[in-house]
């Protein structure tokens, strides 16, 4: 009888997921589930230290909100959309959202949030219509390369600059940073672990080099902190925090004194960038997986793609409901893929492995901050934004480089990006740069209505920014 029942369960799961139509197994379907959560565990810690230090929430609540939403998001991927495609909290958004939206432009982390969910929901209405899909066909695909590796030297910057590799100066803004220190040294080794990890012969290594680099390094900062070499991670919970503290942030952006962010232009702005870069990102992140799954159609259009952009849509409202920045569609979901998996029981046993890291929550002490005099440095996570800026990066190989004025629009938008400490505004001046080329070129006619519709908005943002103080 217990045969009987074994059999029936697997059999409802072949049937629901489609796993032998597919041309995969149970088996498969969970292997790819694990490698996917190995290779996906690293945001986790990374994007607790990134929003805890920049925003000011409890490391609890966010690590909870985390967990949370990308156990949530990614299980109902795999059993509603059916695809297996994991989801958690985007790398480059939560820098934009911690460093330039609470630290630059004065934010607090309650205000934040509210703007996170605000982007959510517009993005998720996008998503119902077909407007979602004009927009991305409106931009050329050199520009959305462009954001893209704009983004990950954004990211990169934010990782040297955590980990002490680089430095304020105020002479020149930026230096190199002390490289006598041994917490600065541990980041430096990290870092070139990871980028040797990255290059290896062996693909396995390659696809989880990310998390073998942030282990080795944590292993060897715990022996060098044994042996009273001074800031080195350790296994402290004393500014850990505690996950219960989520109730802390469930819900806060419905606060009233949060809502009343809408009233500041500059909220629009920061709305239009979030919903603007996280439209990329899932798109071209569901449509690898989709090619890489065999799961597209003979038009190279995703079967059951509107579901899978729904999933990823609603992930971004819920993330700052609970106190996280905005959910998005991982490309490390292609280790799956490429490890056998087809199907949503794949993404499905990720998410359950997700929801289960709450209950070791203490083992993530390691990765927390470390005190060096009056910076904060995470020489662990600091090795990861650099990989995955530098991964970013080689977006711009594709472009087409014989149009100097898409070489012109990719260096100011990346440069201003960096420069600015701001996705928006290099992205704005970027954007701006490229409808005034392209009408001097003559070539206004290639530009899609759109694109100068988003320019002009860009302008009178930057109109503003500039009026507003003047007059108060």
């Amino acid at each position: 009888m217990d045969n009987l029942e074994k059999t029936k369960k697997i059999n409802f799961l072949d049937r629901y997921f489609h796993i032998s139509e597919r041309g995969s197994t149970i088996g498969r379907e969970l292997i790819g589930g694990l490698i996917v959560f190995l290779a996906m565990i690293y945001i986790l810690p990374v994007n607790t230290n990134i929003l805890s230090t920049g925003m000011g929430i409890s490391s609890g609540a966010v690590f909870a909100a985390t967990a949370i939403c990308s156990a949530a998001c990614t299980i109902f991927m795999g059993i509603f959309a059916k695809f297996p495609v994991a989801l958690s909290a985007g790398m480059g958004m939560n820098t934009f959202i911690a460093f330039t939206v609470c630290g630059i432009l004065g934010y607090t982390w309650g205000e934040a949030l509210t703007l996170i969910v605000i982007a959510g929901i517009l993005f998720f209405i996008l998503t119902l219509t077909p407007l979602r899909e004009k927009i991305i066909n409106a931009i050329p695909k050199s520009l959305k390369l462009i954001i893209s590796a704009g983004l990950g030297a954004f990211i990169c910057f934010v990782g040297l600059k955590m980990g002490g590799i680089i430095q304020a100066d105020s002479g020149t803004f930026v230096k190199l940073g002390n490289l006598t220190s041994p917490t600065v040294l541990l980041t430096l080794f990290g870092i070139l672990l990871v980028l040797f990890l990255l290059n290896f012969k062996n693909p396995t290594i390659k696809k989880l080099a990310i998390v073998i680099a942030m282990a080795a390094t944590a292993i060897i900062g715990v022996i060098l902190g044994l042996l009273n070499v001074e800031g080195m991670p350790t296994f402290s919970t004393n500014n850990l925090g505690n996950i219960s503290e989520i109730k802390e942030t469930f819900g806060t952006c419905f606060k009233v004194e949060n809502l009343k962010v809408l009233g500041d232009f500059r909220s629009y702005a920061i709305i239009f960038s979030l919903i603007f870069v996280n439209l990329f990102d899932t798109t071209a992140t569901l449509l690898a997986v989709g090619k890489d799954a065999k799961i597209l159609d003979e038009n190279g259009q995703m079967i059951g793609g509107k579901k899978a952009m729904l999933a990823d849509a609603g992930g971004a409202v819920i993330c700052g409901i609970l106190g996280t920045s905005t959910v998005t569609s991982f490309a490390e979901s292609t280790i799956g893929v490429e490890s056998g998996a087809r199907t949503g029981l794949c993404s499905t046993f990720t998410g359950i492995l997700f929801g289960l890291t709450l209950l070791i929550y203490p083992a993530f002490s390691i990765f927390a901050p470390v005190q060096i005099g009056a910076d904060s440095l995470t020489p662990i996570t600091s090795l990861a934004l650099v990989a995955l800026g530098a991964m970013m990066f080689s977006n711009l190989k594709e472009i087409d480089w014989d149009d100097k004025i898409i070489v012109f629009t990719g260096f100011i938008s990346i440069i201003l990006m960096i420069l600015c400490y701001s996705i928006s505004d290099g992205l704005g001046f970027g954007i701006i740069a490229y409808c005034i080329m392209m009408l001097g070129a003559g070539r206004g006619k290639e530009v899609h209505p759109l694109i100068y519709g988003i320019g002009c908005f860009y302008v009178l943002n930057f109109a503003l920014s500039a009026i507003i103080p003047l007059l108060k």
